[in-house]
């Protein structure tokens, strides 16, 4: 059975993807951030530094939460192996392929921690033309769902998700399951390599636990001035989504 989503506090919904090449940078973004951040996600760039978990027992010392962002895929013992010893570090979240239901079923048996499993359902770089390529010639948000619910099923405690199908899938899963959302672009596409987008205010409204966000960040004239104002619109999404819920019940 899935565990109930992290108790995040106010300034927790915010992830910061740290996607830096070494640990002097990583630290280097962490002083530079301050107290804006409270939440990184370290990923497969750092890993191949060496220098990762130095990083993530660093930002640990510093309390801060960590989401390690290597999504596990493989065989389900392999899978199993790997879950069991990362369950051993302070780590909030991690990811694995929502893919393969048994392998996600001997993560989700392996993770003795209060780490949360999500699992990857189609990357935000994707669109329905990429799923037709690998044979899946479906709308992303009919395999996102689909892949959500298997997830579910297996025990895991959430997804990786655009901000796109938030909705669906909280309609899908219900109020106990995780959605975190990367992805994030206040303005729409940007002309990167992310297509499915959504702003701060919608990925909340529609039902997200949390959002990650890099290069809006790590490339605004003042990073954390861009971080504060994040901060901001999810305090008001979040105080507009109570408010809602009040007026209904």
């Amino acid at each position: 059975m899935s565990r109930a989503p992290l108790s995040l506090g106010p300034r927790e919904r915010l992830i910061f993807a740290l996607d830096v090449p070494g640990r002097a940078q990583a630290i280097e973004w962490v002083e530079r951030l301050g107290d804006a951040v409270s939440f990184y996600k370290i990923g497969m760039e750092l890993l191949a530094s060496g220098e990762y978990f130095d990083v993530l027992e660093e930002l640990a010392r510093r309390d801060k939460r960590v989401f390690v962002d290597l999504k596990f895929f493989d065989i389900p013992a392999t899978v199993a192996g790997v879950i069991r010893r990362l369950s051993q570090w302070p780590v909030s979240y991690a990811t694995i392929h929502g893919w393969h239901p048994a392998m996600m079923e001997a993560a989700a048996t392996a993770n003795s921690s209060d780490m949360r499993l999500l699992a990857v359902t189609v990357l935000t770089s994707m669109g329905r033309a990429d799923l037709a390529r690998m044979g899946l010639d479906r709308a992303p948000v009919d395999v996102v769902v689909e892949r959500a619910l298997a997830a579910q099923a297996a025990g895991i405690d959430g997804v990786i998700a655009s901000g796109q199908e938030a909705a669906p899938i909280r309609a899908a899963t219900g109020a106990g399951f995780s959605i975190v959302c990367p992805g994030i672009r206040a303005g729409g596409p940007v002309g990167d390599d992310q297509q499915r987008t959504v702003g701060v205010a919608q990925a909340f409204a529609d039902g997200a636990d949390a959002i990650v966000v890099g290069r809006p960040i790590r490339l605004a004239p003042d990073p954390r001035a861009a971080a504060e104002a994040i901060q901001s619109e999810i305090s008001n999404a979040i105080t507009i989504k109570i408010n809602d819920l009040r007026l209904i019940n």
